[in-house]
């Protein structure tokens, strides 16, 4: 199986493929239009700010080679809010694969911290990406590790939530494209199944 890593700007793409090697596959770390649309699988990770992330992918080509993939594609973290409308950190029109915009954290009280950062546990799962994962079809499933100011509202996208301020959206699929809030490749053997789950898509 060829498993292609988008390579951009973004921090936190090296956790994600040693997190493959442990599982045994061998990632390509690539920005080549090509070898991204020859692989079975896409991963579109990262850490970073939108705006800066969104210029440098419209400079490779990268925002219509993303769009234009057909195999399984799974956007982490700003992954996934890139794969949205628009952001508005930077007020960033972003890929538009999901019809989502991406909201700032706006904390209520002393307690609510952002970034959020830590464990927080997922609710509502409704994919295969979740099989074996405790409380698919709809119940509490498992704590996951997460990372981040920014988040996407509930949607009809929205195939798993979380709760931090108010409830969000942790995953979210449409047709071959799948993306997580979340940080599987931080999340121990809970992310490890969901890991393996998309690859056997």
């Amino acid at each position: 199986m060829k498993v292609a890593v988008v390579k951009y700007n973004a921090g936190n793409i090296f956790s994600v493929m040693n997190a493959l090697r442990r599982m045994g596959v061998e990632p390509l770390l690539t920005d080549d239009a090509e070898a991204l649309r020859r692989a079975d699988k896409v991963i579109f990770p990262g850490q970073g700010e939108a705006s800066t992330a969104m210029s440098y992918l419209r400079q490779k080509g990268l925002d219509e080679v993303i769009r234009s993939l057909t195999q399984p594609v799974l956007g982490i973290c700003i992954g996934q809010q890139l794969l949205c409308r628009h952001s508005e950190e930077g007020d960033t029109d972003c890929l538009g694969v999901f019809d989502a915009e991406v909201m700032r954290f706006q904390p209520h009280c002393h307690e609510d911290k952002v970034p959020c950062m830590g464990w927080n546990v997922l609710h509502d799962l409704k994919s295969p990406l979740f099989e074996g994962v405790a409380g698919n079809a709809g119940t509490t499933g498992a704590y996951v590790y997460f990372v981040h100011s920014y988040y996407v509202p509930l949607c009809a996208d929205t195939i798993a939530t979380a709760d931090y301020v108010q409830p969000y959206s942790a995953a979210l699929h449409r047709d071959n494209f799948f993306a997580c809030q979340f940080h599987p490749e931080k999340s121990g053997r809970v992310g490890e199944t969901i890991i393996h789950n998309f690859l056997a898509l």
